[in-house]
């Protein structure tokens, strides 16, 4: 199923592959649609591009969390602590501590 929201994405990212702004919108279709595996490999491709996209670790995390692979969402959002501070980004940085702790 492609919507055309991603069939978009998938157009502007052909003209420039290493377009987070692309990899991440893939990423939150997919997730909109309950592909969970194909969001998790495009939130993977966006940090692969640029490991500070805090809110890349953040949405990996919530996914991650949903299914109930909560090591894993700790490891993604404790990554996403680090990249926000790296970035001076304390709205992530908040966001990111505030999922965190929900998961004990």
């Amino acid at each position: 199923m492609t919507t055309d929201r991603l069939e978009k994405l998938m157009a502007l990212l052909e003209a420039d592959p290493n377009d987070t702004f692309c990899t991440y919108g893939i990423a939150m279709e997919y997730a909109g649609q309950n592909q969970h595996e194909q969001a998790l490999h495009w939130l993977d491709r966006t940090l692969s591009i640029d490991p500070n996209y805090a809110y890349a670790y953040y949405q990996k995390g919530r996914l991650l969390a949903m299914l109930d692979r909560r090591e894993e969402a700790r490891e993604a959002l404790t990554r996403g602590l680090e990249a926000a501070e790296t970035g001076g980004d304390q709205k992530a940085h908040r966001e990111l501590m505030e999922l965190l702790q929900t998961l004990g």
